[in-house]
């Protein structure tokens, strides 16, 4: 489900991520390609299977002097039913702090 206001991916203070619209799924921000530092992603070797979303491949961060292995994934070429997450980027809460703000709209607003 496509969210809208502010996430952010931070590790050690540093902003790895960041998004004004991103998409939900099980409780994982899933950030677009584009909003991630793509200096901090080092393809990882390790790649995992979810029976509705496909095939996951992993990156390790590289932020200053740390190494988070497999801390993020994507979805290169997910099911149907993932598809709005294709190549979006989720982080592991236990290795990243991802906060999100969503914006909320008055009735006035939607008139």
């Amino acid at each position: 489900m496509t969210k809208t206001g502010k996430a952010r991916a931070v590790v050690k203070g540093t902003t790895v991520a960041e998004a004004t619209e991103w998409e939900e799924v099980e409780g994982n921000v899933y950030f677009p390609p584009s909003s991630v530092r793509a200096e901090v992603l080092e393809k990882a070797e390790l790649t995992t299977f979810c029976p509705w979303k496909g095939t996951a491949s992993y990156y390790t961060l590289k932020v200053g002097d740390e190494k988070l292995e497999n801390a993020a994934w994507y979805y290169p070429t997910p099911k149907d039913a993932a598809k709005e997450i294709k190549d979006h980027v989720a982080f592991y809460k236990s290795k990243v702090t991802v906060t999100v703000e969503v914006y909320q709209v008055s009735q006035e607003e939607c008139k």
